[in-house]
């Protein structure tokens, strides 16, 4: 694709982040619509992942003081406008010229935090660059796949504390790759020019010398794929907070706590590895109630309102993270297009919390979506 004055503009019939990607699939060939749009197997769970933000509905009080409201909220020492941050997506510059770079700058220009992805198409350093001049941003961390050689790794984290990342996030759902059908359909391909260049010099990885009957999987990738052992070695060769991505399950939520994880993000990877793994609304009070405070817990996955932001601060979530829309926005009309998807999400947000009574997001509580929950209706108020 070659970018034109057009991609920098944005179609004024785009109203929301449905209408983003409805205009997105006119803009992105078969090959990136595949990578971005799919899931994994029969995407169940991309399915669920938003019919479960719709399935809970919003019980609002009437007649609250509304008056001085707003979306702040406290995160890791920092206060932020609004809960939404952008959730690591790889090879960006698949959807625009400009990607990684498009998304740092609106996120900035809209005080949401940006995720970088290990696998972004851009350098970190230079999205570092780009955003660390503005004041009003939001936080900026680094996603980190682990690599198989530890040295490389290592380094890669000396370059993002060094380029002024706030945070790793560890993705910890992605042994392997799902069994992504979209994808093998469409013969996906990274095209000239895009590829992720913050690995540029990671030796290769040996060969593994497989005997016959021996698994490629078992008996060979999976030999370096990480474990709670390798979560306290990135823990002791870094300053930053470390934060697990892609946490389900209440018990593997207790252990991050356990084994000092800064924060945890619930996540089943956009639907894309285990197809059939429960949506990330249903799993996010279980994990919730499991830390029980100890740590902040942000979620992403099927978020595309500002109704199904305020569910999941009612569901105990400190943010939000959204993926395909921000990309769905990029291939729109770059940064624009990304800051129009954030700008429509914090109005939503707002409008969705006047109409239900809450004046800050501490009001979001479980009574929001659950009437039987509210303290008011023991108390007789």
């Amino acid at each position: 694709m070659t970018d034109t004055p057009a991609r920098h503009r944005l179609p004024p019939e785009i109203a929301s982040l449905a209408d983003h990607e409805l205009h997105a699939r006119q803009q992105l060939d078969d090959n990136a619509w595949a990578y971005f749009s799919g899931g994994a197997g029969d995407e169940i769970t991309l399915r669920a992942n938003r019919s479960a933000w719709d399935a809970l509905p919003l019980w609002p009080r009437v007649l609250r003081p509304l008056a001085g409201g707003h979306t702040r909220v406290q995160l890791l020492g920092r206060t932020l406008a609004h809960p939404i941050l952008l959730a690591p997506v790889a090879f960006q510059r698949l959807a625009h010229p400009d990607g990684e770079l498009a998304m740092a700058y609106a996120a900035a220009a809209l005080g949401a935090g940006v995720v970088l992805s290990t696998q972004a198409s851009v350098s970190l350093e230079a999205v570092a660059e780009a955003v660390h001049p503005d004041p009003g941003r939001g936080p900026l961390w680094f996603q980190l796949y682990l690599q198989h050689d530890r040295g490389f790794t290592q380094a890669l984290v000396q370059r993002a504390e060094a380029a002024g990342y706030e945070a790793l996030v560890l993705t910890v759902d992605a042994p392997t790759s799902g069994v992504r059908d979209r994808e093998r359909r469409a013969g996906f391909r990274l095209p000239p020019g895009v590829g992720p260049v913050n690995l540029a010099g990671l030796p290769p990885s040996a060969p593994p010398d497989l005997r016959p009957g021996q698994s490629a999987l078992f008996d060979g990738l999976l030999h370096q794929a990480p474990t709670w052992d390798d979560v306290a070695w990135l823990q002791s060769i870094t300053r930053l907070p470390v934060l697990l991505k892609g946490v389900l399950h209440p018990a593997d939520a207790r252990q991050a706590v356990a084994a000092g994880a800064a924060g945890l993000i619930v996540s089943n990877h956009g639907g894309r590895t285990l197809d059939t793994a429960p949506a990330t609304a249903t799993a996010l009070p279980r994990v919730v109630q499991a830390v029980g405070g100890a740590v902040p817990v942000l979620v992403d996955g099927g978020i595309r309102r500002g109704t199904d932001v305020l569910k999941a601060m009612a569901l105990g979530a400190s943010a939000v993270l959204v993926g395909r829309p921000a990309v769905w926005g990029l291939a729109n009309a770059g940064a624009a297009g990304v800051a129009h998807v954030l700008r429509l999400l914090r109005d939503e947000l707002e409008v969705a919390m006047a109409l239900t009574g809450c004046a800050t997001l501490a009001d979001a509580t479980p009574a929001l979506l659950d009437a039987a929950e509210d303290p008011a209706l023991r108390s007789g108020r």
